[in-house]
């Protein structure tokens, strides 16, 4: 067990986690927070954040919430100076887990689904990262872990302007491992499959195509978000010194079946 603690703990580690009032994004925060981080979650709706905070004080976490919009460079800037505020301090880790998805036809794909979309998908999480990267690699330990889609590797379901800014997130992903991982920052993606979550409420909401997803899993069924919870402290931790650039399919088999 000792060893175990050594290598996988975050006891010491502050977390940062966009989009951790819900979804997977919860769910990396609430195993960042077990496996002993310091967490602040950041999203937009105060009423969410509120609940998600005091489900993991209830653990027994330390934990706080900083309200912010991923949508404008203000906004983010915003939200990163306030979370370091409320950490007390430069984060250890970065999760970029915020997003949208908003996927009309591409002939209906009009600029301002186009600039929301990249704004909080992609833009977001390369200002936070030009943020907190740089100082990662100075202090020589960082983690940034981005959360991707399948549509960051094949086209399907009208992937639009969501497939664009998730395959481009992935290749962010490569470009920070490339500048700041020979500090000690690595830099991962991982790529869920279909999981019931709010932002896929327009396919959760139809059974015969959750059924239909979950047929072409390996494992029978579709994602949760405690799925994510042991890749998310693996990546986190000291155990993924030597992971970086890489995009890690937690999917149940759907992307290989």
């Amino acid at each position: 067990m000792a060893y175990l603690d050594d290598l996988f703990s975050l006891s010491g580690r502050t977390a940062l986690v966009t989009g951790g009032s819900s979804g997977i994004g919860k769910g990396i925060a609430r195993a960042l927070a077990r496996a002993g981080a310091s967490v602040v979650i950041v999203a937009r709706r105060e009423a969410e954040l509120k609940t998600a905070v005091d489900e993991l004080t209830e653990l027994g976490a330390t934990a706080a919430w900083v309200s912010g919009d991923l949508g404008s460079r203000d906004g983010v800037r915003a939200a990163a100076e306030e979370a370091v505020t409320v950490l007390g301090g430069e984060p250890d880790i970065l999760v970029n887990s915020a997003g949208i998805n908003l996927r009309p036809p591409l002939s209906e794909l009009g600029d301002d689904v186009w600039d929301r979309t990249m704004a909080v998908n992609l833009e977001a999480p390369f200002l936070l990262g030009q943020r907190f990267g740089p100082g990662m690699a100075e202090r020589g330990f960082g983690r940034i872990i981005h959360v991707t889609s399948q549509q960051a590797h094949r086209a399907f379901v009208q992937s639009g302007a969501y497939g664009v800014s998730k395959g481009a997130l992935e290749s962010l992903a490569r470009s920070q491992a490339e500048a700041w991982s020979p500090y000690g920052v690595t830099v991962n993606t991982l790529v869920p499959g279909f999981v019931m979550t709010p932002l896929n409420v327009r396919l959760s909401s139809d059974p015969v195509k959750v059924a239909e997803l979950a047929a072409r899993t390996m494992v029978g069924r579709n994602g949760l978000a405690e799925d994510f919870e042991g890749a998310a402290v693996f990546l986190a931790s000291r155990a993924s010194a030597y992971v970086t650039g890489q995009a890690i399919f937690v999917d149940g088999g759907l992307s290989v079946h």
